[in-house]
């Protein structure tokens, strides 16, 4: 081992301080389990803080809140992604979690001593590992990206902030997600936009409307909550079409981008004389791309035999059995349809640290044993 590694031992420790990482460590402080959380951005919220500026939430702030801490807002309000950062930092302030800033890692394995985290110059020796961090952390682009031409300007929306980002000209939006409707709809304003794929559906109802906002959210967050859940049957049946498919259209619906002046197109897949070609043959003349196409999930930093074929984390409502000690926050229907929002992010949190919990008080026993 390199004599300037600096080395520690702590019970768990938490890899993200988002809002999967936060409940944890509020459940883990309520129980007295030590603990430390492991944020990568310099400043608490950042990865909210980091989005398009125009970027509101998708769910009203009475669902918005962490276990402990309302959201301080309007309970019918959809707050903004910068009022969403203020809050987790708020939040981990209150409750003095202890949150490690500008701290990433890079690795995660296991040795005689137990699981060790490991950050720079610095390992961690735990007996618990909770990854509370989303399954969307690198920029998914197709590979024919680099060919198209150095006069377009290519972004992925997870860089996407605003319009002066932007060449003036025509802005081609590639994938038919949340992020592309609602970016298309911001940049209609000022520029011709055309939007590259087919949506998988749509929200049926305006969902900042008061009628929505009374009966059809509660709806809503009943069903995606409580009923498609591992639970359920039929939560178990629609999991493994959900953990890799699109979200529907939430806020935009389709006819709203064709009233904006949004010209639809087919889907990109390749590229002729440095310019988009769509699968009907179609070369699109732009100034810029901006790809819409997803993330990878960026865990090739964990060491651990815990992947299955398709890359997904092989766990149990975020309990990993095949490597004891370490969970997983915060993916896509982990447990539930809610799993990987704010609402789901407490209840899946306390469901794991009932489990750390349990092997904290089983090794403290141990030790007293040892000793005595």
């Amino acid at each position: 081992m390199n004599s300037t590694v600096k080395t520690e031992r702590i019970n768990t420790v938490v890899v993200g301080g988002g809002q999967a990482g936060l409940a944890a460590g509020y459940h883990l402080s309520r129980r007295g389990v030590p603990c430390v959380i492991l944020e990568a951005n310099q400043r608490i919220g950042d990865s909210w803080r980091n989005r398009w500026d125009s970027l509101r939430l998708f769910t009203p702030a009475r669902y918005d809140g962490l276990p402990g801490m309302p959201f301080p807002a309007h309970g019918r309000s959809f707050p903004t992604k910068d009022a969403m950062a203020d809050y987790l930092e708020a939040y981990a302030n209150r409750f003095a979690l202890p949150v490690r800033t500008g701290v990433r890692v890079d690795r995660l394995w296991r040795n005689g001593q137990g699981l060790v985290v490991s950050a720079g110059d610095t390992q961690i020796v735990a007996d618990h590992v909770v990854v509370a961090m989303a399954d969307f952390q690198r920029h998914r682009v197709p590979a024919f990206a680099e060919l198209l031409s150095a006069d377009i300007r290519q972004l992925h929306s997870g860089a996407y902030r605003n319009p002066a980002q932007l060449k003036d000209g025509p802005v081609l939006l590639v994938g038919a997600g949340n992020s592309a409707s609602e970016i298309a709809m911001e940049l209609a304003r000022s520029r011709p936009v055309l939007l590259a794929g087919t949506e998988i559906g749509h929200v049926p109802f305006r969902i900042e409307t008061r009628v929505a906002s009374l009966l059809l959210l509660r709806l809503v967050r009943f069903v995606g909550h409580r009923v498609l859940t591992l639970g359920t049957p039929v939560g178990r049946k629609l999991r493994p079409k959900m953990l890799h498919h699109g979200d529907p259209w939430i806020r935009v619906k389709p006819k709203d981008v064709l009233a904006a002046g949004v010209q639809r197109v087919g889907r990109v897949t390749a590229v002729r004389d440095g310019l988009p070609v769509t699968d009907d043959g179609r070369t699109v003349a732009v100034a810029n791309v901006i790809w819409c196409t997803g993330f990878h999930p960026g865990f090739s930093w964990i060491d651990l035999p815990v992947f299955d074929e398709q890359g997904d984390p092989m766990h149990e409502r975020g309990v990993v059995s095949v490597e004891p000690g370490l969970y997983f926050l915060g993916l896509r229907f982990l447990y539930a349809m809610t799993s990987s929002t704010i609402m789901g992010a407490g209840r899946d949190a306390r469901h794991v640290v009932e489990a750390i919990a349990a092997g904290h008080g089983a090794s403290a026993h141990r030790r007293l044993s040892a000793a005595a």
